[in-house]
């Protein structure tokens, strides 16, 4: 009995083909990616955010119905969480987590702006900027 072994068919064996995809990974990357909460995506599609959350954590895999409404409201093609060479960062852009939760609260709270309030927040930024810039040099 200690002796036996399992054969695998060749084909399996020899190719083990390209990885799974983990759904819930791709959903929360392109959702941070464009800054958007949980909460922005059940507004959109009505899914609880509960929900939202299991999927992105792997416990819950939706049917092709949901993921099409996740993928309306992140303004993408469903065929893009499904693509082997998706591209889940922003070119020329690299963000911590830290700066992605930052630039989803400051969309957040600016969503609600009118626009002279808008670009009053953006010339306030603009100047802490270059403030900081200034003190680095």
């Amino acid at each position: 009995m200690e002796h036996m072994q399992t054969a695998l068919p060749s084909a399996m064996a020899a190719s083990p083909g390209p990885a799974p995809i983990n759904i819930g990974t791709t959903i929360r990357d392109f959702r941070l990616q464009r800054g958007m909460s949980q909460g922005d995506i059940e507004k959109r599609t009505g899914l609880l955010r509960c929900y939202l959350s299991r999927v992105e954590n792997g416990h819950t895999v939706p049917s092709l119905e949901t993921l099409q409404k996740i993928a309306s409201a992140l303004d993408l093609p469903l065929s893009q969480f499904f693509a082997e060479d998706s591209v889940k960062e922003v070119p020329g852009m690299s963000l911590n987590e830290d700066e992605i939760r930052f630039l989803t609260q400051v969309q957040r709270y600016s969503a609600h702006l009118g626009e002279t309030d808008r670009r009053l927040l953006l010339a306030m930024v603009r100047k802490f900027a270059a403030t900081a810039t200034l003190s680095i040099s």
